[in-house]
């Protein structure tokens, strides 16, 4: 009866103590994912942030992300609005709250400081409309001039998501007039495949352009920024693992729609030049997602979650049915994946799975078996 009442009495010792450490891990992981979630949606913060701001400005952002990426009145009425010189971040987010322009100020300011456009505003007269979001109306404010728009295309956008964004960016080009140039371009370079579109080489990133800027202006920018940004190291670091630029391109389209955190971007480039060095399928969930297209019941180009008749979906994209490399690139990938196709880690894993605690991270596995553990419960 003694020796029971000691082993109760020293497992409810330790409780606390498991608790307590259960708690610990849950911050730590909320601690980690949080920023990573606020940088996948709203861009890289500013430096000039301090790490707490950096944090509590990206709890900010995630928990009223909808303020930012919502328009105040899809049905509003464009409006001139007028900044004055030496005004404040807060007086010009009141007063766009108050002319019924955008959805919270706070939300807005927040957005402002994080991406360090507070100190960027200029000021002048503005045709601002409350159709327009948050975070886009936030980008016409830092241009240089009124007649000048900021135009923002995220790493592992498709050309189709870089389309939508047109009608709410101040440019006056047509989607559809845009997505015709993107798949024909006027002028293609050299690395491109006759016949290709200009998908995967739309390189991501912040543009300051001018209104008037047409559909073959615009893609012929971002074509000429990719061709900018693609050093002689990076095509020899391609041709040193046996790819084109054009392959290359593609492999890293799937490693930006793989990865949330660029560090992890080599070692998932190192899974998938292992697996094409055995005739392994490369089964990448986004390949599925971008043969399966656009998802009208979730409204979205991006279906979450696959199920299992999703990955019997015939198209020569889809990387759990068809070997090798798809046809062409599935999204506009960032430097931080092209310099991952160029320089890889060394590994011997051919599978990862993302972590259970919500980090963006992942676990890797050098077996199947190993693989298999790594699931979730």
């Amino acid at each position: 009866m003694d020796t029971l009442k000691k082993k109760m009495k020293k497992s409810k010792s330790c409780l606390p103590w498991l608790l307590l450490m259960m708690a610990v891990l849950a911050l730590v992981a909320i601690a980690v994912f949080i920023p990573v979630a606020a940088q996948q949606s709203f861009g890289a913060p500013s430096t000039e942030l301090s790490p707490w701001q950096h944090w509590l400005y990206s709890v900010e952002l995630v928990w009223n992300a909808e303020d930012l990426v919502q328009p105040r009145d899809l049905a509003g009425v464009e409006q001139l609005f007028t900044i004055s010189p030496g005004e404040t971040v807060s007086s010009i987010s009141n007063r766009l709250e108050g002319d019924n322009l955008i959805r919270s100020a706070a939300a807005f300011r927040t957005y402002l400081i994080w991406t360090g456009m507070d100190i960027l505003i200029q000021p002048g007269t503005y045709r601002i409309s409350p159709a327009q979001s948050g975070r886009d109306i936030a980008g016409m404010l830092e241009s240089s001039t009124s007649t000048q728009v900021t135009f923002n295309i995220l790493p592992g956008w498709r050309m189709e998501e870089i389309a939508a964004s047109l009608p709410t960016s101040g440019l006056d080009i047509s989607p559809d007039i845009f997505l015709t140039e993107a798949a024909f371009p006027t002028s293609p370079p050299n690395f491109l495949h006759v016949g290709a579109s200009a998908e995967g080489f739309l390189a991501p990133g912040r543009y300051n352009l001018s209104r008037t800027t047409t559909a073959a202006q615009l893609v012929s920018i971002l074509l000429r920024r990719f061709s900018d940004e693609l050093t002689p190291e990076m095509q020899d670091g391609f041709s040193n693992e046996g790819l084109s630029v054009y392959q290359a391109v593609i492999l890293a389209s799937i490693i930006q729609r793989e990865a949330m955190v660029d560090s992890e971007m080599p070692l998932i480039a190192s899974v998938f030049y292992n697996r094409l060095k055995i005739d392994m399928p490369l089964q990448s969930d986004p390949t599925v997602q971008y043969a399966l297209g656009y998802n009208t019941t979730q409204d979205a180009w991006w279906t979450n979650p696959l199920y299992v008749a999703d990955m019997g979906f015939n198209s020569p994209y889809n990387t759990y049915l068809y070997p090798n490399l798809p046809p062409g690139p599935i999204s506009n990938p960032g430097l931080a994946a092209l310099e991952a196709v160029a320089n890889p880690s060394q590994s011997n894993y051919y599978f990862f799975q993302a972590k259970c605690d919500g980090s963006g991270l992942h676990n890797f596995a050098q077996t199947f078996a190993q693989h298999q553990k790594n699931n979730c419960p």
